[in-house]
């Protein structure tokens, strides 16, 4: 067996061996192999049109536009009755508690006691002076007569005297009568100053509702002493306004105006709101570098004060060429992408706008349904052959 095997072994290496010379000087033979070049296959995508737009995302707490505190006219009273509660609706002037009016009806009704007394003060006071008028009356008279009859030896000195002394003692009565009078009307007046402010803090004892508006929170309990010096009684949330007070990155302040919508997520809430921008403040805390903004909110949202809510605010729209920000290259505020014609690689700068979603807006460069590296920054350079592979997806066509 052995000896069959060494000798076929044997031929076809002889065989082999003859060969090499004749490959060696045929270079035909070897030039397809050296001619045959490795292409890179490239992910590529295509430029189409699309729309875009800018946003700005912010965060913050739902509030009252502007909150009616509602305190007691008056102090020292009980509460006797609650008529309203948190989370009900209430016009202006609703009553939303009644103190209790008894300890004030008693001080009117000795009021009108003193009332009472001092109009007889006042009576009194008018018959002394009309008494007091006809004795100076007289006293004045019967002075004069004497007066006319000194130096006839007709009246004694006495007497003369006696009735001059009468005449000024009259008048003097007289005078006081008239300051009785005029005290007793004083006196009238401050019962009637006193009268005014009892009917007043009586008629305050109804609690009314400054604003019409949603009631936030209810303080009020039935027999607290009512004092303006705690706590609201009630929070009401003007005409029932809500609005979210967000917080806004200083960098981003600028995008914000008035006017833009904004599409509101609250807290716990299945479907967001539309919302419009109200007011930018134009101040910037020191300390967090947050601005603020309010945004209303439509009313009937059920929305609830004190929720947290994520509000995307769109500041600017644009309809165009967009690429994947993958395909961009960005090198010192220059943007870059490399292009594929006919196989072969093109960087050219081009000029964005808008960024929205992993997209970018080609303004400038490039033409709709040209086709892009999909992920700039790779190994190709310009002149580079590739074998491009489209794929679908964002700015692609096809």
């Amino acid at each position: 067996m052995k000896l069959w095997v060494m000798p076929l072994a044997g031929a076809v290496l002889a065989s082999t061996m003859a060969a090499l010379p004749a490959l060696a000087q045929d270079p035909a033979a070897v030039a397809p192999a050296a001619a045959q070049e490795v292409v890179p296959t490239v992910s590529v995508v295509s430029a189409g049109r699309q729309a875009l737009s800018q946003k700005v995302i912010v965060t913050g707490t739902l509030v009252a536009r502007e909150e009616v505190l509602v305190t007691p006219g008056v102090e020292g009273l009980k509460i006797e009755s609650i008529f309203f509660d948190a989370g009900d609706r209430v016009e202006e002037g609703a009553v939303l508690a009644r103190l209790a009016v008894d300890t004030t009806d008693v001080q009117l009704a000795q009021n009108t006691s003193q009332l009472a007394s001092a109009d007889a003060q006042i009576a009194q006071a008018r018959a002394q002076i009309t008494s007091a008028e006809a004795s100076a009356t007289q006293t004045a008279q019967a002075f004069e007569r004497g007066r006319a009859l000194v130096g006839t030896n007709a009246i004694a000195k006495e007497a003369y005297d006696q009735r001059q002394l009468a005449a000024e003692q009259a008048k003097a009565q007289l005078l006081v009568a008239r300051e009785a009078l005029a005290s007793a009307e004083a006196g009238r007046k401050l019962v009637e100053a006193q009268r005014a402010e009892l009917e007043l803090r009586r008629s305050k004892t109804d609690i009314k509702a400054p604003r019409a508006g949603l009631i936030l929170s209810r303080n009020a309990v039935v027999g607290q002493i009512a004092s303006a010096s705690g706590n609201p009684l009630f929070v009401i949330a003007e005409n029932g306004d809500i609005e979210l007070d967000a917080d806004v990155t200083e960098t981003l302040l600028p995008a914000l105006g008035v006017g833009q919508k904004v599409t509101v997520q609250p807290a716990g809430s299945a479907a967001p709101v539309d919302g419009v921008v109200r007011l930018v403040r134009p101040e910037v805390n020191a300390a967090t570098r947050l601005g603020k903004a309010r945004i209303r909110l439509p009313d009937g949202a059920g929305l609830r004060v004190g929720a947290f809510a994520r509000g995307t605010v769109e500041v600017a729209h644009s309809e165009g060429l967009v690429l994947p920000v993958t395909a961009v290259a960005d090198d010192g505020g220059v943007s870059t992408v490399q292009v594929v014609k006919d196989g072969v690689v093109d960087t050219r700068e081009i000029k964005t706008g808008l960024t929205d979603a992993g997209l970018v807006e080609v303004k400038d460069g490039l033409a709709e349904g040209e086709q892009v590296v999909a992920k700039a920054g790779t190994f190709l350079r310009g002149g580079d052959k590739v074998k491009p592979q489209l794929i679908k997806g964002a700015g692609a066509k096809g």
